[in-house]
């Protein structure tokens, strides 16, 4: 196996997308090569401000929100359609090619990531509303919108992309067809307030389509490892992991096979990326807490922690493999540890 690639990558220091009301980075295969099976994006949005109208054609959508507070629509091709407010440690799927759109809520901005399920999306060349009106034949805009050649005439010339708005109402307004279906599926789920897992170095939240039905590509954790910490060795039999760093600075290990083994430091803004099956560990560096936002690109959750296998082996084939004595085993968890807590 050939020597293992460059995994991290400062999405927040791309350079993007800026306008009124907000900005956007992303990293796609292209930028980030090692990412074949995610895409990302960070955007911001200014109060009032709305990411049009669009669909994505190569890639469902699943997003977590940082911070501040938004409003989402969405409509399936079904016909069912859902409005749905979110706030920070929310969570929202859209399938592929579901239209929707997000608008900046309150009096602050909002910062939310989506992570895509194909490393070839490209938040730049997604399908904006205006986007396409602005290219069809005025008077097949017409014909289909029951419009005049003058109502046309008033519309966007090209995309817009991001446009600045007004702040919309705490309360959701209805859909302009009052018989309009609401979706049974909903898009959203609350992360931040789903069980919170913990263990002597850290805790998490875990979603994947068992909790969130509609995410049937991609489950999502949020990680907090305190300082010292170390997210045991570990590895993933049935999916790739992409890493967001919130806050906090970690370490993590990578080992694919045949000596080849990587080390790389992560701060806020940078992403990581890990082949399926490849072992690895994360381990938190630093005074202040770590918090990371993880996706696998599977609908369920597998790991193989190193204490788990350990445990689940006789004493006796664990003093042949290593070649030591039964005391120096004794001392080895026999226990699932997951998040180790600092070393004394």
């Amino acid at each position: 196996m050939a020597a293992i690639p460059d995994f991290k990558f400062d999405l927040e220091r791309t350079k993007g997308w800026t306008g009124p009301g907000g900005s956007a980075v992303q990293h796609t295969v292209n930028e980030f090569p090692v990412s074949t099976s995610f895409a990302a994006v960070s955007m911001r949005l200014q109060p009032g401000a709305l990411r049009e109208l669009h669909w994505h054609a190569v890639s469902a959508e699943w997003a977590y929100m940082v911070s501040g507070r938004c409003r989402v629509t969405v409509v399936a091709p079904s016909g069912d359609a859902e409005i749905a407010d979110f706030g920070p440690g929310d969570v929202w799927y859209f399938p592929k090619g579901h239209g929707h759109s997000i608008q900046g809520l309150g009096t602050e901005e909002c910062h939310f990531l989506l992570v895509m399920d194909d490393g070839r999306f490209s938040e730049f060349g997604t399908f904006s509303i205006t986007d396409w009106i602005s290219r069809t034949p005025p008077d097949v805009l017409a014909q289909n919108l029951n419009i005049t050649p003058a109502d046309i005439a008033r519309l966007p010339k090209e995309e817009v992309y991001i446009v600045q708005g007004d702040v919309p109402p705490e309360e959701p307004p209805g859909m302009r067809n009052a018989q309009q279906l609401q979706s049974q599926r909903s898009h959203k789920y609350r992360l931040g307030a789903s069980p919170l897992l913990t263990f002597a170095g850290g805790t998490e939240r875990v979603v994947t389509s068992q909790q969130f039905p509609i995410s049937t590509t991609i489950t999502g954790v949020v990680m907090t490892l305190r300082p010292g910490g170390l997210r045991e060795l570990h590895w993933h039999p049935n999916a790739d992991e992409w890493q967001y760093y919130i806050k906090g600075r970690s370490q993590i290990g990578v080992f694919a096979a045949h000596g080849n083994y990587r080390e790389e430091e992560f701060g806020p803004g940078q992403v990581a990326f890990i082949d399926r099956g490849f072992g690895h560990y994360i381990k938190q560096i630093g005074n202040e807490e770590t918090q990371i936002l993880i996706a696998f690109n599977s609908p369920d959750y597998q790991e193989i922690s190193l204490s788990t296998w350990l445990s689940s082996n006789p004493l006796s084939l664990l003093e042949t493999n290593f070649g030591v004595d039964a005391a120096m085993i004794e001392k080895m968890p026999d226990h699932r540890l997951k998040i180790v807590g600092a070393a004394r």
